[in-house]
């Protein structure tokens, strides 16, 4: 198996430069790929900032991209979480800090918008600090 760089997962994705997209996909189908989640999040921003992409088109593209055969996420159910919450409105990267929270007690944030919207959208406990 290998791991792959954002480039890989932006070629895939975009179809951009025909040469580095068919070396994208002869990678994937010769075997495995590992994908990291800050390659996962770093996809994101690159697809939204730098393509213009809409949060819808990143979702479905990065699910698209996440159930391939050959593509093994480093955290599924996380980014899966993340992406759910991401399309209801919060950041992708707020998402994935909320849905990487493991075993804590709350998460707390200085970010009203994000305490509210995280509060809304997740059963978690999401606070300002004291």
């Amino acid at each position: 198996m290998v791991s792959v760089d954002t480039n890989i997962l932006v070629r895939l994705l975009t179809r951009e430069h025909a040469a580095e997209v068919q070396r994208a996909f002869r990678l994937l189908q010769q075997g495995p790929v590992f994908v990291a989640t800050t390659v996962v999040l770093e996809t994101e921003w690159v697809l939204r900032f730098a393509y213009g992409y809409s949060v819808e088109h990143v979702v479905a593209a990065l699910r698209g991209c996440s159930g391939l055969a050959n593509v093994e996420l480093e955290e599924p159910a996380r980014i899966a979480h993340a992406l759910d919450w991401h399309e209801q409105g919060l950041d992708f990267a707020d998402a994935l800090h909320l849905a990487s929270r493991r075993t804590t007690d709350a998460f707390v944030s200085l970010d009203k918008k994000l305490v509210r919207q995280a509060a809304r959208l997740t059963e978690l406990a999401v606070r300002l600090p004291d």
